[in-house]
């Protein structure tokens, strides 16, 4: 008896063993479902951004899911908040990281999805940011981008500014402590040497000191900047758009998808950003059927008009699942083996979405798409075209 117990005891114990070796393997062998994560910031200042990337990514997942899923294979998704916070950002990664997360579509901001970036490339997960425009946020061969780099802004505004005949004097506000701005700052006036306009003035601010911008509008008055660029976010944006006010000086005010967001800033007089335009490659008064679709969708079931970031990363989701058909992959892969298969898809497809009619990528996870601008008409934003 004694020696058939001990039998069935050491049976017993290879079986844990086999068992326990069966679920070190590999993460995602033997799932059902793929499983993608988001990251953004959905309290706090910036929470205009990361609940619109979140929303948006939740919206695309249900479609894909109700259409068939992909490769015939369902999708989970899970959120988390970063509160816009890099340390922050990181804890939200590893807790979508043990609930299994295979994808990560985020971070939604560039500090917060450059700090990330180290943990998805140690992983070797695919990381796909809808908006992280820092060069940063790419600098690894795992992570892609949907939006522009802060370079590309900064070129696409010089450009369009001069394109456009939009100003001959253009003072600048910009924040020097923050990658995103500066960066564009720095691209910006690099590509207006030798453009139709003179920068008159290029004044600084630091989150230390982000509430009173009294000197720097008076020197961009002084100078006679007739079109004042703002490469900063739209909570900083709206003190200034009032502040101008005070003072009497109503240039026109241009900035880029950091301002996307300025009409949902709490207690701003929304009239103050009539006139504004910012470089945005979505416009929600488009008439296309895949615009009007997702608007109405987005807006019956958030109860808001979509921004910028909502589109970024609707498409963000349609370009995953673009990709993953590409390569035939399955849940049951490895998330090493899933982001291998992904990294060669995005340089060999081409996308159609919200944010562009072609989208292509380079193997350094730029894409390759045509900027728009628009303008805020009536407390809406409009197509300036």
């Amino acid at each position: 008896m004694k020696k058939f117990s001990k039998v069935v005891s050491l049976a017993m114990a290879s079986m844990m063993a086999v068992s326990m070796l069966a679920g070190c393997g590999a993460q995602g062998s033997g799932s059902n479902t793929f499983k993608i994560g988001a990251i953004g910031p959905l309290t706090g200042g910036a929470a205009a951004y990361g609940l619109a990337v979140c929303n948006a990514a939740e919206l695309a997942v249900e479609e894909i899911n109700a259409a068939g899923g992909i490769n015939g294979y369902q999708i989970e998704y899970k959120k988390e908040d970063d509160e816009l916070n890099a340390e922050k950002s990181v804890n939200a990664y590893n807790t979508l990281k043990d609930w299994g997360m295979q994808v990560l579509v985020g971070s939604t901001t560039s500090a917060c999805s450059i700090a990330v970036s180290e943990n998805t490339k140690a992983d070797n997960m695919f990381q796909l940011t809808p908006s992280g425009s820092a060069e940063d946020c790419v600098k690894y061969d795992n992570a892609f981008r949907v939006c522009f780099s802060d370079p590309n802004q900064g070129i696409a505004s010089a450009q369009y500014i001069s394109d456009n005949n939009l100003a001959t004097k253009v003072g600048i506000i910009y924040d020097s402590s923050d990658v995103y701005s500066s960066g564009i700052y720095q691209k910006f006036t690099e590509e207006a040497a030798g453009k139709n306009f003179e920068i008159v003035s290029a004044e600084a601010f630091t989150q230390d000191n982000n509430t009173d911008f009294s000197v720097q509008l008076q020197k961009a008055k002084d100078a006679g900047a007739d079109l004042v660029f703002l490469p900063i976010y739209y909570k900083d944006a709206s003190l200034i758009l009032t502040q101008a006010n005070t003072m009497g000086y109503a240039p026109t005010f241009f900035g880029v998808d950091g301002l996307d967001g300025i009409l949902t800033v709490e207690n701003f007089d929304v009239s103050l950003a009539e006139g504004v335009m910012l470089l945005t490659p979505f416009a929600a008064d488009a008439k296309d059927d895949l615009t009007v679709n997702f608007v109405a969708k987005y807006q019956e079931k958030y109860g808001e008009i979509p921004n910028q970031f909502a589109a970024d990363a609707y498409d963000a989701v349609y370009i995953i699942k673009k990709a993953m058909e590409a390569k035939n992959v399955t849940p049951d892969m490895s998330v090493s083996d899933i982001c291998e298969a992904l990294k060669g898809a995005m340089t060999e497809i081409e996308a159609s979405g919200l944010t562009s009619a072609k989208m292509t990528w380079a193997a350094n996870g730029e894409p390759n798409k045509e900027p728009k601008a628009v303008v805020i008409k009536n407390g809406a934003y409009v197509s300036a075209q």
